[in-house]
């Protein structure tokens, strides 16, 4: 092990020590659930071991809140859509409802969809949904949305272009 591993070893150690506890009450008086705060403190230390910032940090309970609160957007989204894919299923007749495996299976997929198209402006949103989900016709999508097609060609190239872009940060991470 290198002397630069070990003094970010010991920088991780020292900023868990000092504020783990900190950062976990913090998290605890947000959600109101000892056991999601204790999670999300660990994910954010993980995060930190992750990016290997832990000799770089000059501010730790900012830079460690600001790490805790994009992973409590990400728990609150995935918490949204998990309920609206709930309530999807509840909605449908029983006998049409996928088995317990094939829901795990397109619920992982869903929060992928989400992943990837995380970051694009509503309307851009829609518009590749409308397009690669609901099967509509870029003529179709802009007939519904009122818009050009043109518009619709651009919305769908940026929306590619995003989607392409995300899948090569999520598999460098």
């Amino acid at each position: 092990m290198s002397a630069n591993d070990l003094f970010l070893r010991s920088a991780v150690n020292d900023l868990y020590c000092d504020h783990h506890g900190w950062l976990q009450g913090w998290l605890r008086k947000r959600l109101g659930n000892t056991f999601d705060a204790a999670d999300l403190a660990q994910d954010t230390f993980v995060r930190v071991i992750k990016a290997r910032s832990a000799l770089d940090i000059r501010e730790p309970r900012p830079y460690l809140s600001m790490i805790a609160k994009g992973l409590l957007v990400d728990l609150f989204r995935r918490r949204s859509l998990e309920q609206s894919y709930l309530d999807a299923l509840a909605a449908m007749p029983e006998r049409q409802q996928p088995s317990l495996e094939e829901q795990a299976i397109l619920f992982q997929a869903l929060m992928e969809i989400d992943r990837l198209l995380q970051g694009l402006g509503p309307r851009v949103k829609q518009v590749f949904i409308l397009s690669q989900f609901n099967g509509l016709t870029y003529p179709q999508i802009a007939e519904r949305l009122g818009v050009s097609v043109r518009t619709v060609n651009n919305h769908m190239a940026k929306a590619m272009e995003h989607c392409c872009l995300m899948q090569i940060q999520l598999q460098l991470a």
